[in-house]
């Protein structure tokens, strides 16, 4: 039985900060990489960050410099720091594990007011 549960979504405004937590259960979650993807109105799923089980990262333009993704696996754990948010960066979040196949959490919302 596999969970991904994410916390910490919320209102924030423009310019604000707020960090995203993703706890894994059911994996051995150091083997796994993990992401965050986002959804909003409009748009399709996108990448938002990404973290090997080595712990290389990877982010597209849009958030590189304003976004870190980081894992604990002592608490089987993924985040991720979002600092000066954006409008743009309102939408459902979702947290993914990827190994064998993906394991996709439920998602939580990020709310961006000016």
């Amino acid at each position: 039985q596999v969970q991904l549960v994410e916390s910490g979504g919320g209102l924030v405004q423009v310019g604000g900060s707020l960090t995203l937590s993703c706890a894994a259960s059911g994996i051995i979650f150091s083997a796994y990489a993990m992401s965050w993807y986002r959804q909003s109105p409009g748009k399709q799923r996108e990448l938002v960050a990404r973290i090997d089980s080595g712990g290389s990262t990877n982010y597209p333009d849009s958030v590189k410099g304003r976004f870190t993704i980081s894992r604990d696996n002592a608490k089987n754990t993924a985040y991720l720091q979002m600092n000066s948010l954006k409008p743009e960066d309102a939408g459902v979040y979702f947290c993914l594990a990827f190994k064998d196949r993906n394991y996709w959490g439920k998602g939580i919302l990020v709310t961006v007011s000016s």
